[in-house]
Formats: C-alpha cells, sequence, structure tokens
C-alpha cells in the first residue's frame, strides 16, 4: 500500500497540499484527477521522494517510503525527459541497465516494449525523429522497462490518439495486475473512468473526493432515476414530487425522492407496466465537475481558503 497522511506542502507563503491523505492499494488503478495548479504533480514528486513534505508522511506498507524503495518505483513526469538524440531502443536499455538489470536482459526487455507499442521498426531512431504521440509511447515504456514494483504515471495517456490509449491502458492494467500499486493522473476523464479503480480528486490543494470509482458514482447519484414504461411516459410529469429531466416517448429520466419515485413505479406497473427502472449514476465527468464546483462555493465563502486556492501550484 502507498501512502500520503495528512501530507502538506508550503513554498514560501503559497500552500501546494494541505492535508493531503489517499492511498494506493496493490494491484489497483488509482486515478488521480484535478485541474491545472491542483497539487497533483506536487502530491506525485512528495511520493517519488523528488519534494519534501512540509508535514505530514510518504510510506509504503506502513513504513517511511526509502531510497531503495524507490529505486524500485516507475515514474513518467508529464514534461518529457528522454534523450532527443538517442536511439529509442538503446536508451530504454540504457534505462533498465540503471536500475541493475544486466545488457542482454536489459535489450530483451526494451525490445518487448517497443513491440508492444508498435515501435520495434523504430529502436533505431532518435527520439525526436517520432512524432509526439510515438515519443509519449517511448515515455511510457522507459517507466516500465525495469518492471516496477510501484508506478506513477503523471498524464500518460497526453497526446495519444484512441488506438495509442487503448495500448497504454491495456499494458498499464497489466502491470497492476501483477499486484503493485498503480497510481496516474489524467485529464481525459472518460479514460479515467474506463481505466480506474479507485479515485482521488484534489481542488485548491486538498482532497475533495477518494473511494472507488463506483462508490463514488453511487454516492453522488442524489435522487435521479431514468424509467423505460409500456406507452408514452408523459403522464409522469404529474407525479407530486417529480421533476422531469428528459422525456422521449416510452423513456423518461427524472428526479425525485424515494417515496416519489415508488409512486411513479406503481403508476407506470397500473398503466401496463415497465421495461426499466434504474437509479441514474453520474459519470466521473459530471462528479468531478460538482467537486469543483463545491471547491469554487468554498472560496467564494472563505477567504483563508481563497487565498489558499490562488496560490497553490502544480
Amino acid at each position: 500500500m502507498l501512502s500520503l497522511t495528512d501530507v502538506t506542502k508550503t513554498f514560501g507563503e503559497r500552500r501546494a497540499l494541505d492535508g493531503v491523505t489517499f492511498d494506493v492499494a496493490p494491484g489497483r488503478l488509482t486515478g488521480f484527477v484535478g485541474g491545472n495548479g491542483a497539487g497533483k504533480t506536487t502530491a506525485m514528486r512528495i511520493l517519488l521522494g523528488v519534494l519534501a513534505p512540509t508535514s505530514g508522511t510518504a510510506t509504503i506498507d506502513g513504513r517511511p517510503i526509502t531510497g531503495d524503495d524507490r529505486r524500485g518505483f516507475g515514474y513518467m513526469p508529464e514534461e518529457r525527459g528522454l534523450y532527443p538524440k538517442m536511439a529509442i531502443g538503446e536508451q530504454l536499455a540504457y534505462l533498465a541497465r540503471l536500475h541493475g538489470i544486466d545488457r542482454a536482459s536489459a535489450t530483451k526487455r526494451a525490445m518487448a516494449l517497443l513491440e508492444r507499442f508498435d515501435l520495434a521498426a523504430r529502436a533505431k531512431d532518435n527520439l525526436d525523429s517520432l512524432s509526439l504521440g510515438n515519443q509519449q509511447r517511448v515515455q511510457v515504456a522507459a517507466a516500465l522497462v525495469h518492471t516496477p514494483e510501484v508506478l506513477v504515471l503523471d498524464e500518460p495517456f497526453s497526446g495519444l490518439d484512441p488506438l495509442a490509449v487503448d495500448e497504454v491502458v491495456s499494458v498499464v492494467a497489466e502491470h497492476a495486475a501483477r499486484g503493485i500499486p498503480v497510481l496516474f493522473s489524467s485529464h481525459q476523464l472518460d479514460v479515467v473512468e474506463r481505466l480506474c479503480d479507485d479515485l482521488v480528486i484534489i481542488a485548491g490543494g486538498r482532497i475533495r473526493a477518494r473511494g472507488t470509482r463506483d462508490g463514488l458514482r453511487a454516492e453522488h447519484a442524489g435522487n435521479r432515476w431514468a424509467m423505460a414504461a409500456r406507452g408514452d411516459a408523459g403522464w409522469v410529469r404529474g407525479v407530486p414530487g417529480v421533476v422531469v429531466d428528459e422525456l422521449a416517448g416510452d423513456h423518461v429520466t427524472f428526479a425525485a425522492d424515494d417515496a416519489a419515485a415508488q409512486l411513479v413505479l406503481t403508476e407506470a406497473v397500473g398503466r401496463g407496466g415497465v421495461t426499466s427502472f434504474t437509479p441514474v449514476r453520474p459519470t466521473l465527468g459530471e462528479i468531478f465537475r460538482d467537486v469543483i464546483r463545491d471547491e469554487a462555493d468554498d472560496t467564494t465563502t472563505d477567504p483563508t481558503t481563497e487565498a489558499t486556492t490562488k496560490e497553490a501550484v502544480a
């Protein structure tokens, strides 16, 4: 288990993180989302030992993370950090050897990853001769080439087309299946929703929501329902306590508390039957917007939080 516990990070008068606590469980993909300047990169750098927290702890399996632990981490920064004038196959093998892997095994691992990302034919090409999307593939491969025991990826899907996203998702999921903790940030919320097991939302340097993907969707569902009736469902507008969101013939989406929803269901059964009746679960994008909207409301009413949010860094 990879954990940050009550972590605060300040840069002079600026507070980038404020009491941040979350876990990254073994064998699970944890999506880390937030707007620009929310604190994602700062939190990742503290896990990696690049930054020291002002207060709080970064731990693995309940103990402080050591340099030896971090040598087993795989990290992909948001900014590309590889050598632009070095052949990509040679470069990946070199990075593997820095982790103590022998030359033959390092070369084998590098080529296997390039095959996986459909770049084997470009192994002798310099990084800067590749498209930006292919450079991103190589950057992901660099984080994986030593078979890490912890994986931290900052915006791994940036610049990738949909097919390339699927390739990276597949490879990352396979590493999680080995039982390692995987933390990744992304602005592509549809990818996060498809990929993550757990979710952490940060805004203004504070954790605003965290939990399993399905748990958060249930928590933020509110009282919205979707029904497919037998026959036109326009009559739902007349049920007390119901607000119709969408109506299309026999399909209706509406807001109602449990009691009013039960009235709708009972009426529908009496009118000829129901083919489906389900609560509406919000998408990750909808949850994220609600959380960020709550943060904006807080900064309007709390001058201290407003100053903190405005000063937060990446």
